[in-house]
């Protein structure tokens, strides 16, 4: 059970990775919870629907991501992510490239969906 959830986690992860990179905001609407708080790398507080104009508008655009390690911890009903990435793109026309950790709270929904309730970024300084 235990393998499987993880498994249906970094599945979740991949597809929010591959929805980021397509500016795919159908899959991200999916993935995101409306309750979604995300905290970024600058302290700001951005809901659900910031995320998706930021991509719909073509403000945010990821041009590629790599990730350096992922882990997951199981919870009852949930699951949290930390996870070290690059980050390449740009944020309204600038370049927006760097090392990120995440951590991203998933939570099964009553359709038996994985959906990220909420998120913190922060950015590696060397």
């Amino acid at each position: 059970m235990e393998v499987s959830t993880e498994n249906e986690i970094l599945a979740a992860e991949d597809a929010l990775s591959q929805a980021m990179l397509d500016s795919n905001v159908e899959q991200l609407d999916h993935l995101l919870a409306d309750e979604l708080i995300f905290t970024n790398h600058l302290g700001q507080c951005l809901g659900k629907q910031d995320d998706l104009q930021a991509h719909r508008s073509g403000l945010l655009e990821i041009t590629r991501i790599e990730t350096q390690e992922r882990q997951v911890k199981l919870l009852q009903g949930a699951a949290m992510v930390f996870a070290k990435a690059t980050l390449f793109g740009t944020y309204a026309g600038e370049p927006a490239n760097g090392i990120f950790r995440f951590t991203r709270v998933w939570q099964r929904k009553d359709n038996h969906d994985w959906q990220v309730v909420a998120a913190h970024s922060s950015l590696v300084v060397s």
